[in-house]
């Protein structure tokens, strides 16, 4: 079997690749039936010349092979018919821009694999590049307080070769002391932990947290039933009723808003879960937080001061209670909001080789041994120019028109 490592060429570039040149020799090792090509690229993070000191053939055209793997959606003129893809196409949540995408995608009977279905048997995510949207998020965020209060001026995080770079940057600044929170219990949170935890900064407790007053930078990581309450007063443990009954619970976030200078929003957000705070709780007098880094980007909602998504060159503007407006994110009555949608670009070396990692383990084996975790088949999305049962969802969404 023949996989390519295709070209970008989405606009905005982006940098990241699924496999380094050193695991790319890693897959071949392991799996020495299988024959990888390399597109050529100049926008990656990786030379041309690197993957060919690895062993690789680069070339401009990779029609010969059979599997194609990319990170961001293809262009349809650059689509090959008759091929198996994997990229993040955005077309599981029906994104209209999109739609003629998946289209096109049937129409040249193209088998459609998206990294984000790529699923264990309990629905949960193997491979993505949230650990490193945490790491970005969290230095973003120390970087938007030390400009909001002249405090600090850290480089962007995109100038810095890595993650260890960016703790170093990290470790150089004088944390006043203040209450951090993080929100979230997967990859996304661990990895603003990991940077948190790099800092040397205290975690503590939700009562100590809520209840206690510190003469250091402290933090606190909280999941759902932490920020979450039934509403009939029920004290419950298992998560798996907040997730199976999201109606049945109303948001106990202010409590922790009262008492957080800077948060950091990790989690994910699922359909009808309660938001985390609407406009007219940031309007309260209680309501302290005064930067908030929104990794996760759910734009007008369940973290109502993130308006928009900001961008890498532009990362960070106000948000002003009262108005509901965006405002200078130096106005003395705004909140800071960093809302970047695509973190892991500004670190596209240490993201592509952790995901490599992940593809390897998880979707090369799957090639080769039968599938045996039905990996492959459970992330197929379209097959013989029709949607998988799994996914006949998304035949509304295709069939409408323009």
């Amino acid at each position: 079997m023949k996989f390519a490592i295709i070209k970008e060429r989405k606009n905005p570039p982006d940098r990241r690749v699924v496999f380094s040149p050193s695991k790319l020799k890693e897959a071949k090792t392991k799996f020495p039936e299988a024959e990888f090509k390399v597109e050529a690229s100049d926008i990656r993070v990786f030379t041309d010349d690197q993957y060919r000191a690895a062993g690789f053939e680069v070339t401009q055209n990779v029609s010969d092979c059979d599997v194609l793997i990319g990170v961001k959606e293809v262009p349809i003129e650059a689509l090959i018919p008759n091929k198996k893809y994997f990229f993040f196409s955005h077309t599981i949540k029906k994104q209209p821009y999109n739609r003629k995408l998946l289209k096109a995608i049937l129409e040249k009977n193209i088998e459609l694999y998206d990294h984000e279905t790529i699923v264990n048997k309990e629905g949960f995510r193997l491979i993505g590049f949230g650990r490193y949207a945490g790491i970005v998020g969290a230095y973003n965020g120390f970087r938007a307080w030390g400009l909001k209060y002249n405090l600090w001026e850290l480089p962007k995080a995109g100038a810095l070769q890595n993650q260890a770079a960016l703790i170093a940057e990290l470790n150089k600044i004088d944390v006043p002391n203040m209450k951090i929170l993080l929100t979230g219990s997967g990859k996304v949170a661990n990895g603003a932990q990991e940077m948190l935890e790099a800092m040397s900064i205290k975690s503590v407790s939700v009562n100590e947290f809520l209840n206690e007053h510190f003469a250091e930078p402290v933090y606190c990581k909280i999941d759902v039933l932490d920020y979450n309450k039934r509403k009939d007063g029920t004290y419950v443990t298992d998560v798996h009723d907040f997730f199976n009954h999201p109606e049945r619970y109303e948001s106990n976030f202010m409590r922790f808003a009262k008492e957080t200078d800077f948060y950091i929003a990790g989690h994910f957000y699922g359909d009808g879960a309660p938001y985390l705070y609407t406009r007219e709780d940031v309007k309260s007098p209680d309501f302290n937080i005064k930067v908030v880094a929104d990794i996760s980007c759910d734009v007008d909602g369940p973290v109502a001061t993130t308006l928009r998504a900001s961008t890498i060159e532009n990362p960070l503007y106000g948000y002003d209670p009262q108005t509901e407006s965006e405002v200078d994110y130096k106005n003395e009555n705004a909140i800071t909001v960093m809302a970047v949608d695509n973190l892991p670009c500004e670190l596209p070396k240490d993201a592509s080789e952790g995901f490599g990692d992940m593809f390897l383990q998880h979707v090369i084996l799957a090639f080769f041994n039968g599938d045996k975790y039905g990996v492959l088949q459970r992330a197929k999305i379209t097959e013989n120019g029709k949607l998988t049962k799994r996914f006949s969802y998304l035949q509304g969404y295709v069939d409408e028109k323009e």
